[in-house]
């Protein structure tokens, strides 16, 4: 076996790219990425813990009432933080679950966090059931 002298060597391992530069240069840019990626991760944990702080809201189908052919009362619970406002979609649906339908309702501020309502839709043809669609605080 024929020994490797220190000059051959070390042109050797500039060839495939073992010089002590580059482990330097390949260690500063991990440092770089791993600094980055810790306060991408640091920044979305803050946000996305804090920005939910408090402003959740929950409504709840409590009935709907068939009025009439083109009428049906839906009562509703919203909770809420105390002093928000919110907007309700309300949907009245057929037999074959077709929204037949629709009203956005304003959901007043509280000094409660919980309260009940009661709406009247107004559908294009008989209804069977009244539901909220969706709710979000405005």
């Amino acid at each position: 076996m024929r020994e490797v002298s220190a000059p051959e060597s070390s042109r050797l391992a500039a060839r495939y790219g073992r010089t002590p530069e580059k482990k330097r240069r390949d260690r500063l840019i991990y440092l770089v990425a791993g600094a980055a990626a810790a306060i991408v991760v640091t920044a979305w944990v803050l946000w996305a813990g804090l920005d939910q702080a408090g402003a959740t809201l929950d409504a709840e189908d409590k009935g709907s009432t068939i009025v009439n052919d083109r009428e049906v009362s839906i009562s509703f619970q919203v909770s809420m933080p105390v002093g928000k406002t919110a907007s309700c979609a309300l949907q009245v649906q057929n037999e074959a679950h077709g929204i037949v339908g629709w009203r956005i309702v304003s959901v007043p501020a509280s000094t409660r966090y919980t309260t009940s309502y009661t709406h009247t839709v107004l559908s294009s043809e008989m209804g069977v059931t009244g539901l909220i669609y969706r709710c979000w605080l405005t």
